[in-house]
This record gives structure tokens, sequence and C-alpha cells, in this order.
């Protein structure tokens, strides 16, 4: 029962996650985006824009790995440690990349990201 649970639970996150992108995109950023007064950071509303999307999408992101997390605990092996492990190194190497394209590198939590990538993965 435990095991149908967990699997149940991470289904939901995909799901969710899906949901949460699709949504987010077609009925709140568009319309947010719309507006003519966000915040000016750097100089435009261009920065504000790509650090709302891509911070509205981590989100997803995060929830997918926390599904893995949960699928990989739904049946335990002998390897469940690496497993989580590799799951948030793949969480947080997404997580930089987005964070690195979507900013096109100014915004710095893709250092951050990255290196807990890295710590998660040689750890």
């Amino acid at each position: 029962m435990g095991t149908d649970i967990l699997l149940i639970g991470s289904f939901l996150l995909v799901v969710i996650g899906c949901v949460h992108s699709y949504l987010g995109e077609k009925y709140l950023l568009i319309r947010l985006f719309r507006r003519d007064n966000l915040p000016k950071l750097l100089g435009s509303d261009w920065f504000t824009k790509r650090i709302l999307r891509f911070a509205w999408h981590l989100t997803t992101i995060a929830w997918w790995g926390f599904a893995a997390i949960l699928y990989f605990l739904s049946q335990p092996s002998d390897n469940i440690r690496s497993e989580i492990l590799m799951t948030t190194a793949v969480v947080f190497t997404l997580s930089g990349v987005i964070s690195l394209l979507f900013s096109r590198g100014k915004h710095l939590s893709w250092i951050f990201f990255f290196g807990i990538a890295c710590t998660s993965y040689f750890a």
C-alpha cells in the first residue's frame, strides 16, 4: 500500500508540474507581461520578465525532481542514496542551465545551482 501511495504522489507531481507550467504561461505570465508597470531591472522590463518566467518554470522542475524521489522511495534499491543524489544533481543542473540561458548569465543563481549539482553528483 505504501508503494502505491508514493507512486500516486509521484504521478500527481508530474501532472501538477505540467499543468502549472502550461496554465501559468497561458493565464498568468502572458497577461502579466502585457502590463506596462513591471519593475525595470537592469534598465528594462526584459530582465524582469525573464526572471519571472524562469522562476515559474523552475518550480515545475523541482516538482518533477520530487516525483522522481518519491518513485525511487516507492521501490527502494540498494542504491537509493545514489538515485536521490543523482536526481538532485539533474534538477539543479537543469535549474542552472535555465537560469543561465533565460537571464543570459545576469542572474547569478546559476552559479549556485551548478555548485549544488556538482556537490550532489560527486557525493
